[in-house]
């Protein structure tokens, strides 16, 4: 499949005028074709004027017609067949087996919204019936129910290139909604970006669509980025990335005369918590599986543990002992971009540097570009806690480990923490005491506790929250994973006393479009 290097608006292919962009293969340093020329102003338009031009048509499609559309692209991404994991595996650096399983999640997250577009019980429709005879005052007629906000604005993520990317979970989420979606292509893999991108296109024309239903857009810097998010046709965000690059999002959104929700998931360090009796039994086993979690893809995953902490003695020795000959016997991971190798770098040089943290263990350097050397520190629970610098997230195979004196010090590390994504308990039975003064602090951090498992790995289901206090995210009422993620692209509207000709038809008596309702506070059967 021949790439062009065009922006994708509408049914159209279109050459802009702007620098070039380039991907990189991370592994050689080689750069790749075709070169991608950056939007303006005018290709940001385009797009808007489209998709708002949809917006009203694309809300009201039938659920089956909707339903039908996300499964249209699950099926056009897959008779993309092998040319989309070649090329992503030359932008990304990363292995075959990893990208497929990543191309089988992104199509099953959009098979998953299919369903649950269809099912109808996002639209959360409510009926309190009019009661005219009610004293000492009648009730007039309420309908409410849920509708799309408007078209969304969508920023693809380095770390995954399809799952996060261009039809990854705001995407889908929001296009289940009935939002339209323009998405600002991430520069690292363009062209994975754009094979993926005329998927949807063509999905679009196969499900007789309004062209404005979808956009793809490149763009170096901020520049285009910013100029997407304060257009006022664009109504929501969804953002996976930086800290700094989601805050500045964020910003521009709520400096517009019309502020609107930036959905942004940034920064974790994903704490795990060692339990006295877990450590005692089995810190050895422990050890070396901590280390595995630690190196997967790299550690370049949201959910990585950065962070473990436990009460000194010869049980966490164990532990440290295991994770760091584990630690040595790391290979060098290539990095998926120079970027974020660099950026690595002067992380791990942060930690080597300071004066509160030690270096315990690395793993090996690595001869390709932009390798990851796998990383293992340690200082007190006084020291974290008086040093704020060692909460940075560290995007990479690197983690930090917290001695405290005893299980008071560890609750006080607990609620000196930001907000997570995740919180692991490594927990034996004779642990649950200490593991129940922790949860609530836990709760209160995290947007996912878990026990005895670590938190690499985020299951696409319907009771998944990928989610948490800031920085973890922008929103910790949210998430960006599972059949939860529709409602941030929706609003609720109620309808007092509209004829029958006039209601959605999810309002009107009857039921024809055969969704869950809430009937004067009792569930229709």
């Amino acid at each position: 499949m021949t790439l062009e290097g065009k922006q994708l608006i509408g049914q159209q292919a279109v050459l802009s005028n702007g620098n070039a962009i380039h991907a990189v293969d991370p592994a050689t340093g080689e750069t790749l074709e075709p070169g991608y020329k950056a939007g303006s102003r005018a290709e940001v338009e385009r797009a808007c004027e489209l998709a708002w031009t949809a917006f009203d048509t694309y809300r009201e499609t039938g659920l089956e017609v909707r339903a039908c559309f996300l499964e249209t692209i699950a099926e056009e991404i897959e008779s993309i067949g092998d040319d989309l994991i070649v090329r992503a595996m030359t932008e990304s650096g990363l292995p075959r087996g990893r990208l497929e399983g990543e191309r089988g999640r992104t199509c099953g997250q959009l098979r998953l919204f299919a369903q649950v577009v269809r099912n109808g019980e996002w639209l959360d429709v409510r009926l309190d019936p009019a009661l005219p005879e009610r004293q000492p005052m009648p009730r007039v007629d309420l309908r409410q129910r849920h509708i799309a906000l408007g078209p969304v604005a969508v920023f693809g993520a380095s770390n995954f290139p399809l799952a996060f990317s261009v039809a990854g979970g705001d995407t889908a989420s929001a296009l289940a909604a009935g939002c339209p979606v323009i998405v600002k292509a991430h520069a690292a893999h363009p062209g994975t970006s754009e094979l993926v991108g005329r998927a949807i296109q063509r999905a679009v024309a196969k499900s007789e669509l309004p062209e404005g239903v979808f956009s793809l857009l490149y763009g170096s810097g901020r520049e285009l980025g910013q100029a997407l998010v304060r257009d006022p046709r664009i109504k929501a965000v969804g953002f996976t990335g930086s800290r700094s690059g989601g805050t500045a999002l964020m910003q521009t959104a709520q400096e517009r005369p019309e502020p609107i929700p930036v959905y942004a998931e940034m920064s974790s360090i994903n704490p795990v918590f060692l339990l006295p009796e877990a450590l005692k039994t089995r810190g050895k086993e422990l050890g070396n599986a901590f280390v595995g979690s630690l190196n997967m893809g790299a550690g370049q995953f949201c959910t990585n543990p950065g962070l473990v902490i436990a009460v000194k003695g010869e049980a966490l020795d164990a532990f440290v002992a295991a994770a760091s000959e584990a630690v040595k016997d790391s290979a060098a991971q290539t990095m998926l971009t120079p970027g974020i190798h660099d950026a690595y770098v002067q992380g791990v040089d942060g930690l080597l540097q300071s004066s509160t943290a030690r270096e315990v263990a690395r793993g090996a350097t690595g001869e390709s570009q932009n390798a990851c050397q796998t990383g293992l520190f340690l200082t007190s629970a006084k020291d974290f806690m008086s040093d704020e610098t060692l909460q940075a997230e560290v995007f990479g195979a690197t983690s930090l480990v917290v001695e405290c004196t005893d299980l008071d010090e560890v609750k006080h590390v607990a609620e000196s923490l930001e907000g997570q994504l995740t919180a692991t308990l490594q927990m034996d039975e004779d642990d649950l005491g200490a593991a129940r003064l922790l949860l609530p602090v836990l709760e209160r951090r995290a947007g996912r506790v878990m026990a005895n498992g670590w938190p690499t790995g985020v299951e696409v289901c319907h009771a998944m929250v990928h989610g948490g206090p800031y920085p973890a995210t922008s929103d910790s009422r949210t998430t960006s994973v599972g059949s939860a993620a529709i409602y941030r692209f929706l609003r609720p509207v109620c309808y007092q006393d509209l004829p029958q000709g006039l209601l959605p038809e999810a309002l009107r008596d009857g039921n024809t479009a055969g969704v869950s309702r809430l009937i004067d506070g009792h569930r229709e059967t």
